[in-house]
This record gives structure tokens, sequence and C-alpha cells, in this order.
């Protein structure tokens, strides 16, 4: 099992990397679950495959778990959700020091957290993430919020977990689709400043996909510590330090809300092809190499995840995508800042990008044959 701090000021916690965690949830939680009663929040998918395994961990140790069992997908994060999800936590009578579980994917992640965060002005919660994506990604760093009509992500807060728990075990059970969707997340860390690590991926991550326990261990906890040293930099995303995490998500984001937040296109999807167009307009603005930037594009569309922005079919032109752009929230004076890069494993932020040369960059990338 590897262990990797995140060392918040007054807050840290740490993150768990292992097989077989969700068996001994209870002995890792030790110190945490203050009462008899345990509230987990998960969603049906999750459940089905793993609820028997953490009900025996929570029951043959004294426990009494009370599920509340999501719709998986998307559309969970809502409004709706978050209001009763709340109201089932006071009608359990959660107090400021109990802590929740959240076991399932960044969606699940996402809405528990905020639910924590609200609830009786901050309560506590673990993070149990179930998906390659939640597990290297969203599970760290306290980002929590819900999906408006508005946009993506648009209402939440900060607010940190008390100990993240990552079974690689997990990842057993996961589709494809999910587990290449995480996978988007993974290669992000060396895309943003780790050429070294972009380069492992090249070598081993179809091996890694395929399986191999040791190579899975690597890569979850390598990225981990990637983000918990970024995290541990700028909590709050206020030095900019934080915003190289969002490589690829201005893109992704506009391309989730043109196909309606839905299982047409996953967030990891989005991302990976979000970075594509990131290193795709860099080396228009001859920031980098273009040979680079089709290198992006050529690994991520060899481990199968999408590569192309025509070859999603999408019903709008380059204006129409960046129209979903300007409800993101990173806007700041209305500007919008973009993840650009001078090269594999050297991103930045630039402040000065104009938007109509984007929409024209992506009524390019909009009738460009599929490689």
């Amino acid at each position: 099992m590897a262990v990797i701090p995140v060392n918040i000021a007054g807050r840290p916690y740490e993150v768990r990397v292992g097989a077989g965690l969700l068996a001994e949830l209870v002995p890792h939680c030790r110190g945490k679950l203050r009462k008899r009663d345990v509230p987990i929040v998960t969603d049906a998918n999750v459940h089905a495959a793993w609820g028997d395994v953490v009900e025996a961990s929570l029951r043959d140790n004294g426990h009494e778990p009370h599920w509340r069992i999501l719709p998986p997908g998307e559309q969970t994060k809502s409004w709706d959700e978050l209001a009763a999800t709340v109201n089932w936590l006071l009608g359990l009578e959660v107090e400021r020091g109990d802590h929740i579980i959240a076991l399932g994917g960044g969606v699940i992640g996402d809405l528990t957290g905020f639910c924590a965060a609200v609830l009786k002005r901050g309560c506590k919660f673990i993070q149990v993430p179930t998906t390659l994506l939640s597990q290297v990604d969203s599970s760290v760093g306290g980002k929590t919020a819900i999906n408006t009509p508005a946009g993506k992500n648009l209402v939440g807060a900060f607010h940190q977990p008390s100990l993240v728990l990552a079974d690689l075990s997990a990842l057993e059970t996961l589709p494809t689709r999910e587990l290449l969707a995480g996978y988007a997340e993974v290669v992000k860390y060396g895309l943003i400043d780790d050429a070294d690590f972009f380069a492992w991926c090249d070598a081993n991550g179809a091996k890694m996909l395929a399986g191999d326990s040791a190579l899975r261990e690597y890569a979850v906890a390598h990225s981990v510590a990637a983000k918990a040293r970024i995290v541990a930099e700028d909590e709050f995303e206020t030095t900019g330090r934080r915003a190289l995490l969002n490589l690829g998500h201005t893109f992704g984001h506009a391309l989730e809300a043109q196909t309606g937040f839905s299982s047409r296109l996953l967030h990891g999807e989005a991302v990976a092809l979000g970075m594509v167009l990131a290193a795709r307009y860099s080396a228009r603005k001859g920031l980098m190499a273009m040979a680079s930037a089709d290198h992006v594009a050529q690994h991520i569309g060899d481990v199968g995840l999408p590569s192309s922005l025509a070859g999603l079919g999408l019903d709008c032109d380059g204006a129409g995508l960046v129209r979903h752009m300007l409800h993101d929230k990173k806007m700041d004076a209305g500007t919008l800042p973009f993840l650009l890069m001078k090269g594999i494993g050297k991103t930045y932020l630039d402040k000065e990008v104009s938007l109509d040369d984007v929409a024209d960059f992506l009524d390019g990338e909009l009738a460009r044959e599929p490689a």
C-alpha cells in the first residue's frame, strides 16, 4: 500500500492507495467513525458491485450502515439531489464531528463533499473513490460542487476530506470506457509539468489499462502525489499554480455542455479531447511544435480516447462552443484564462487569449478529418 500525505495547512490528511482497502474499511477509518450509525452515499452501480463488501466491514466491526443510493451519472450532481441528500443526513442526526462516507466516482464525491461542506456549516467526510478518475483527481484536493443549467461545477465549496481510500480492486469492476476516462487525468500530470511521466505513460499506459497491478499502483500513487504537491502550494487556486490542474478542462467543459452533460461524452473523455485541443491551439500560436501536439493526440487516440473534435459529430460551430466557455467559473473581469503548453510538461496559464481566435481555431478542428 502507498500512503501519500496531503499537507494542507492545519488540515493534513492521507491518501492510501492499494488493493483490498474496501474490505478493511473500518480499520483504515479507525478513530473517525465515532458512532454506531455510519451514513454512506453511493450510486446504484457501485452499490451493486461493492455494497456487500462495505456493509460486511462495517457490521463486522459493530457499525450500522445507512445507505443513500443515487442514480449513476452526471445528472446526479444537481440542486434536487443536494437538497434531498442534506435532508437525509439531517434525518440521521449527523453531527459536525461525524464522518459521511462518499463511496463512488467523482459525481458521488463531489455531491457528498458539498453536502458535508454545507451541513451544519461543515461536517467531515471520507472519500472512498472507486473509479480511476476519482482516485487520481477528484477525490484529492477538496473541490466539491454540483452542476446547474448555466454550467458545470458552478456551485460548490472547497472542503477537504479527512481521509482518502483508493482501493485498486475497484478498478477491476470498471467498464473499459470508465477506466479510459480516468486515464485522461493520469496523463494530464505528465503534460502539466512532468515530461518524464508522460514518457512513462507512453511506454506503460496501455499495459496499465490492461490490468497490470503494479503499474496501476504506480500510476495512481504518482498522480496523487503530483496533485497533493500542487494543492498544498495553492489550496484555493489563488496563485495560479493549482489552475494548472485544469489543463484540458476549459475546452472539455464546453464539450460536455454541448453534449448535455450526458453519457454521450464522459468527463474524462472531454478532458482528453480538451488536452488535444489545448496542445493543437498552443501549436497554432507557435508556443509548441506541431509534432509535439500531434504526439499528444496520437497517444490519447492510441489508448482509445477521443482525439478528434470532428469525430464527435457536434451540431454547432466554434462560436457555439465558445459561448459555453463564457460560463466558466474561471472567468475573471470578462476574460477567460486558458491552460496552454510550451511543450510536453510545460503547461502555463495564459490570460490574454482571444475568444474570437479560439472560435476560429475550433471551426478548423470541427472540419478536420479524423486521423
